[in-house]
């Protein structure tokens, strides 16, 4: 079963790409006292989260702070490396925060992972964003199969 509004993240360990190299980040660490967008795309790279996903949170980033969030992090069951690689070609900056979930852990924990093998992925993140206060999850919006509707940028704002 899916994680529910009212219901406290899972804790994990996220590999983040940093100007500095590859960092260990916790839950604890990225939402702890923190009111936090995270939204998960199922592939960096794939098409529509290079085209649209990613890109409409860096292009909103700052309407979203104004709007009281700490930070802005972008989850996808991809290695840090890859993470590193679309940032840069995103030119995200420090405006989102990639977060690495390489072996799916995190996705599974949150009941929002999806087996793409069909398509040749593997274990995937379902596309989805969520508003979390202090690690307790206040807004969820999970796209159906196929769709991005919910989870962009400007739904995100909206619900804010």
């Amino acid at each position: 079963m899916a994680i529910q509004v009212g219901e406290k993240l899972p804790a994990a360990t996220f590999q983040v790409p940093t100007a500095g190299g590859i960092e260990a980040r916790t839950t604890e660490q990225l939402f702890a006292g923190k009111k936090v967008v995270l939204f998960s795309v199922p592939g960096a790279f794939t098409p529509t989260c290079s085209a649209k996903h990613l890109p409409g949170f860096v292009q909103k980033a700052d309407e979203i702070r104004a709007k009281g969030i700490d930070a802005i992090v972008c989850l996808a069951v991809n290695d840090a490396f890859v993470m590193g690689a679309w940032a840069k070609d995103q030119n995200v900056g420090d405006r989102v925060i990639m977060a690495a979930d390489g072996n799916g852990a995190f996705a599974k924990a949150l009941g929002l992972d999806f087996d793409g093998a069909r398509f040749g992925m593997g274990l995937r993140s379902q596309r989805f964003a969520l508003v979390a206060d202090d690690g307790v999850v206040t807004h969820l919006a999970v796209e159906a199969p196929g769709k991005f509707e919910v989870s962009s940028a400007e739904a995100v704002l909206a619900k804010l």
